[in-house]
């Protein structure tokens, strides 16, 4: 069985409008989800839980807006599909958060079973220590 273009689209676009919860309903529980690079989100998730305890929500306490993100390219085969967006999000500390995000995802059965994430390090670096030393000072 197939994923179209159009549901990942739909699917992807409640991370636009900030409706996480929706786009989150679609991802296994047991979800593989690798963030790749060398940066403090890094590394290896096995379930939804820990994957937005872990990510979500400490970007949605450091960004103004929480994480927005728009699509801008959708590839498709079967049941895997590449999807590049762009971050539309501020840090508190107004740096902007534009970033470029590449994830390549199997879906099983219409729900996200692994994802395999590429961002950029050095943003997400530069955004967490901000925040810290804003935190500090």
């Amino acid at each position: 069985m197939s994923i179209a273009s159009r549901q990942i689209e739909t699917l992807f676009n409640y991370l636009r409008t900030r409706e996480n919860e929706i786009f989150f309903k679609q991802v296994a529980e047991d979800v593989k989800w690798t963030l790749m690079e060398t940066h403090p989100l890094a590394g290896d998730y096995h379930s939804k839980h820990n994957f937005i305890s872990s990510t979500f929500e400490l970007l949605n306490r450091i960004l103004k807006d929480g994480v927005v993100l728009k699509v801008s390219n959708i590839i498709v085969q079967n049941e895997t599909a590449v999807v590049k967006r762009h971050s539309l999000s501020t840090a508190l500390t107004e740096m902007p958060f534009n970033k470029t995000y590449c994830w390549v995802i199997h879906f099983k059965n219409g729900f996200i079973v692994e994802v395999m994430a590429y961002v950029d390090s050095a943003l997400v670096q530069k955004v967490i220590d901000d925040d810290e030393i804003e935190s500090i000072a």
